[in-house]
């Protein structure tokens, strides 16, 4: 996903993609951890996480059963 997603963006994406009715978007923005390869040090890239909240008793097949 992409770090300049806004809520209504991925809402409607989930929507077309999975043929649900989403109700309710979350999103957080993620600071990426310092890593280091011997003295030399970087970050890793920061990116976004959605938590999308679907309608009544559906569910999103790919993620069913995994929690």
């Amino acid at each position: 996903m992409a770090k300049t997603a806004t809520k209504v963006e991925i809402a409607k994406a989930v929507e077309t993609l999975f043929d649900v009715k989403v109700s309710k978007v979350n999103t957080i923005s993620v600071k990426g951890k310092e890593k280091r390869m011997g003295r030399y040090a970087g970050f890793r890239p920061d990116w976004k996480k959605a938590i999308v909240t679907v309608e009544g008793d559906k569910t999103i097949e790919f993620f069913d059963g995994m929690f």
